[in-house]
């Protein structure tokens, strides 16, 4: 009897051992399940997950289609409640993703880390009949995210410039009808609290980064490159975006570096290194008899070189709205070919949509200070070519010197119904600028914006 109350005690210990521990197994592969084997507390910081794609099963070879591992990933991450989720997209891997998007609100702050590479299909062939040609990487409706890395973003675009319709720029080229639509690379749509920076994106098919309807946004030393001769590629697109600063950046391809459309203000560009391409630009503005806002635009100590324009402001004839508070400050032009430049007769040659028009987008309070350099004697080193009906007023210029980058001195900057004064004097002489104020705007309502317009 002694040895039965022995063996049933031993048997009690035994049971209860199993039991516990088949509930820490359980715990354990529930715990490991739900975070795929993904995340550690970091030794520095608590409140930090990270999440590897390949973890999730990415393979990146290249050629294998990763999008699903990648929104697993995000997912995760998106839905993980902590203060910061990272996302790993590692060194030494090539990453296939299809069009996709990424959408929020998420739990905590994101950061998209990209060490390695990223891709989209190889062209318009490769491309999924069902998907949007129109958009690769979307980020919609974020609340605190970075992408960041050492990595690269290869938008692959060199087939996409090839389509027939794109407008070929060598002297036999034409523009053929058909489908042209192209994807741009980077997509932000709604989303507010944005860091992009480090990061080395290439080759996009059409806009390399796109902010839309989004606010406090942070670009910081990225390095965006694209051919010369690329169709649309430009660096960094802002549309009805707010508290935008865009910082120790290079960008190099065939449009705007920077572009900066309707529904904009508030947006710091400082430290940009521009060129080749179209320069930086705002606008273009009220195409098809729109209504255009932007404010309170600043681009300073920049260089811009062997580019088609320098900082410009370019609007379609018919629009409305108003451009204003815009300081262009401590900028060097090199070989450029029109450096200051307003064009309110912009157009792309769609016949009758290019005639003049009663409306303008006005344009008023622009300063240009401290602005020197070489130009193109192509064309004029300033170009103010204003509205015929609603001219251009308060244009400022200040320690202003732009000499040929070869061959005499162009002494005739352009003034076309442009208001303003200088300074001090500039170089060349500017004498086309007409004194005063215009009574034909002085009680003109289309002028006035709102930041809700």
């Amino acid at each position: 009897m002694k040895y039965c109350h022995i063996s049933a005690l031993v048997f009690c210990i035994f049971f209860l051992s199993l039991i516990v521990s088949i509930q820490a197994r359980h715990h354990f592969h529930q715990k490991h399940r739900h975070s795929h084997s993904h995340s550690h507390k970091s030794s520095k910081t608590p409140h930090n997950f990270t999440f590897d794609v390949t973890k999730f099963g990415a393979i990146g070879d290249g050629i294998t289609d990763d999008t699903e591992s990648f929104k697993m990933a995000w997912d995760t991450a998106c839905q993980t409640e902590s203060q910061v989720n990272i996302i790993i997209v590692p060194k030494g891997f090539s990453f296939l993703i299809q069009p996709t998007i990424f959408t929020g609100p998420c739990h905590g702050y994101l950061v998209l880390k990209v060490d390695g590479t990223i891709m989209p299909p190889d062209g318009p062939d490769s491309w999924p009949k069902n998907n949007s040609r129109r958009l690769w990487l979307v980020f919609y409706r974020i609340n605190g995210m970075s992408l960041e890395g050492s990595g690269l973003i290869d938008g692959r675009g060199h087939k996409w410039w090839e389509l027939p319709c794109k407008p070929h720029r060598g002297p036999n080229g034409t523009t053929a009808p058909g489908p042209c639509d192209s994807p741009m690379a980077i997509n932000f749509f709604m989303s507010s609290n944005l860091s992009v920076q480090e990061l080395r994106v290439k080759d996009s098919p059409q806009i390399h980064f796109r902010f839309d309807a989004c606010r406090s946004v942070h670009v910081e030393s990225i390095h965006i490159t694209a051919p010369r001769l690329s169709p649309n590629t430009d660096g960094i697109h802002i549309e009805n975006s707010s508290d935008v600063r865009i910082y120790n950046t290079v960008i190099s391809n065939g449009d705007d570096c920077v572009s900066i459309g309707t529904g904009c203000y508030d947006v710091d560009i400082k430290n940009i290194t521009c060129g080749p391409g179209h320069g930086i630009s705002i606008g273009s503005l009220g195409k098809y008899n729109t209504r255009a806002c932007v404010s309170n635009i600043t681009v300073r100590d920049s260089v811009i070189q062997m580019t088609d324009n320098g900082v410009r402001i370019k609007t379609w004839q018919g629009g409305s709205g108003s451009v204003s508070g815009i300081t262009f400050s401590n900028i060097h032009m090199d070989n450029v070919r029109n450096p200051m430049i307003i064009d309110q007769f912009y157009c792309l040659n769609e016949g009758e949509r290019c005639s003049n028009k009663t409306s303008a987008v006005v344009v008023s309070d622009i300063l240009y200070t401290s602005i020197k350099g070489t130009y193109d004697i192509r064309n004029p080193p300033m170009s103010f070519a204003c509205s015929d009906t609603v001219p251009c007023t308060n244009l400022t210029l200040s320690d202003i010197e732009l000499l040929p980058d070869q061959g005499n001195m162009v002494l005739d900057p352009f003034c076309w119904n442009a208001y303003g004064d200088l300074r001090t004097l500039t170089i060349p002489p500017v004498f086309c600028l007409l004194d005063g104020f215009p009574q034909s705007i002085l009680h003109n309502d289309i002028a006035h914006c709102s930041r809700d317009s």
